[in-house]
């Protein structure tokens, strides 16, 4: 398989299909599914909260793509923030009752986390699993973070996958710290200055 490597900013036209390509590419993802373990509730919830969690990327034109929506990523511009409104009420409709404590506990963390100056913020960054390995992540980084260089901004994201740390660094994010509670997977914190 030949990804195509060209760079863009989804339309509104592409939304539905770059939300679905997140929505492969966390299938197996730690923290997504010890949120919805059962497929079905996955497959309902996890669109809803790509959307929550950095739809407003599409309103700015930072929700990017590579050629054939086959790895997407979701950057939130500074001042611009998740919809949390959204994201509480699907936490409120989805979640098993016995993790609900922990995920508000994840959810401070995060706010905690957050760096108090102008940043970036990357909540969502994956490819289809089929073409996981051709370096569309590597691509889709690099172009924003050329942004963030250019503009001598922060950059903020949390892995939810242990798997993933090594990618960031690379990258020049370094690890800040570390969220978990009760028997929920870790989320980590990672910080990048600009270049």
């Amino acid at each position: 398989m030949t990804a195509e490597t060209d760079i863009k900013s989804a339309s509104s036209k592409m939304q539905a299909t770059t939300v679905w390509t997140l929505v492969l590419g966390f299938a197996a993802d730690p923290l997504a599914r010890w949120s919805w373990p059962d497929s079905d509730q996955y497959l309902t919830i996890m669109p809803q909260f790509v959307k929550a969690c950095g739809g407003r990327a599409f309103e700015h034109g930072t929700a990017y793509v590579t050629g054939g929506v086959r790895a997407a990523a979701l950057w939130l511009p500074p001042g611009v923030e998740q919809d949390e409104e959204a994201l509480d009420a699907i936490m409120a409709r989805s979640l098993r009752p016995e993790i609900t404590e922990a995920m508000a506990q994840i959810r401070l963390g995060m706010a905690e986390h957050h760096p108090p100056e102008p940043h970036w913020y990357l909540p969502l960054i994956a490819a289809d699993p089929n073409w996981v390995g051709h370096g569309l992540g590597r691509l889709l980084m690099e172009h924003a973070l050329k942004r963030c260089d250019s503009e001598g901004t922060t950059a903020y994201l949390e892995s939810s996958n242990p798997e993933n740390i090594s990618f960031y660094e690379r990258h020049g994010f370094e690890v800040i710290g570390e969220i978990q509670y009760g028997d929920s997977p870790s989320l980590t914190p990672m910080l990048r200055t600009a270049h």
